[in-house]
């Protein structure tokens, strides 16, 4: 139980309760009030505590989990991590597939908190034995008294959310949100806030950001399934190659694509203007606000809320190690050089 005087029980009674930061610099140019919900502030460094923990609670409360059962997941690290964690303080195994697009210091510290990995190549189909998918549903079968979590098509994903972080930023902007950027990946995060958001005040735009390679943003706007849009990209936890039953399209207004390069960009670049040291998926959701600012999509009096999933530290070996951009061709006179800011002194 929560205290007062900030003493805890455990770890788990901070999750939730994220602060709201204004972006300043980033934004300085743009029409309207732009502020990060900054979930790395979650004990597990990311939004996805929230679901870790209501799910499991909820598992408990109708008495499919008991102490000592085995917890699966398909995962690109954020939800292994918390699901990790829970189990821990909770006192279960963790099993996880987890996909290769992960970064390495993803996957290090999945079995730094305990868990099982098992890694699942990224870019093969839904249906694939080989994908995390398939594996986590065989892994289920073959595990007695396991309980598989299935994020993408678990109501409690948005559940989680509706619950805590749609609450949160009602308060925090006072009800005057005019907007909501977040990326969807599950479409847990965007599904629940929205649901409570638009309950509140059914004006606030509600804007999913999609990648490059992934079939959400069609499939928002069609209904169709669309195997032509996949191609392999890079940002992890962002995007799709099946349609996730957590998403709730009629919730979301519209969907913005970002590509890989932008995203990164913006990532590295929000930590050299804010002091943010945020994650891919912040970076793609920035770039987000960015496109629609040039498309003079906000005025000045917008209240803008953009989800910041989770810590910079899980990309040390991706965006934020100029060797891996470039590597990737991300690096160029346009955007920017590698950065020289390191003296060897001898």
């Amino acid at each position: 139980m929560k205290q007062d005087n900030q003493v805890f029980d455990n770890l788990l009674d901070l999750v939730g309760n994220t602060p709201l930061v204004k972006l300043n610099k980033i934004a300085s140019k743009l029409k309207g009030n732009f502020y990060a919900k900054l979930e790395s502030f979650n004990p597990g460094h990311s939004s996805k505590d929230r679901i870790a923990l209501h799910i499991i609670e909820q598992a408990e409360a109708q008495g499919i989990l008991s102490p000592g059962d085995t917890i699966i997941e398909t995962t690109s690290g954020n939800t292994g991590f918390s699901l990790a964690m829970v189990s821990i303080i909770k006192g279960y195994e963790c099993v996880l597939a987890v996909s290769s697009k992960s970064s390495p210091d993803k996957i290090d510290m999945l079995k730094t908190m305990g868990a099982k990995v098992y890694v699942c190549p990224a870019h093969v189909s839904a249906d694939d034995p080989r994908s995390y998918y398939e594996v986590a549903k065989r892994l289920h079968s073959e595990i007695k008294g396991s309980v598989y979590i299935n994020q993408y098509f678990n109501q409690l994903n948005i559940d989680a959310h509706y619950k805590s972080t749609g609450p949160e930023i009602w308060k925090q902007t006072e009800g005057k949100i005019t907007h909501l950027v977040a990326c969807s990946g599950t479409g847990g995060t965007i599904s629940g806030t929205a649901k409570y958001l638009k309950e509140q005040n059914p004006n606030i735009n509600i804007i999913g950001v999609d990648a490059f390679g992934s079939v959400i943003k069609k499939y928002h706007e069609t209904r169709e399934f669309d195997e032509k849009e996949i191609y392999p990209y890079r940002i992890e936890g962002l995007g799709k190659n099946l349609i996730p039953g957590a998403t709730d399209f009629d919730l979301i207004d519209e969907f913005v694509k970002v590509t890989d390069e932008d995203s990164a960009h913006t990532a590295r670049h929000i930590a050299r203007t804010e002091g943010m040291f945020v994650g891919y998926t912040s970076g793609a959701a920035t770039q987000a606000l960015l496109q629609l600012s040039e498309q003079e999509r906000f005025k000045e009096n917008d209240l803008v809320v953009v989800i910041y999933p989770d810590h910079g530290a899980r990309y040390m070996s991706k965006v934020y190690s100029d060797k891996w951009m470039e590597d990737q061709g991300f690096f160029d006179s346009i955007n920017e050089a590698s950065a020289e800011t390191i003296q060897y002194i001898k």
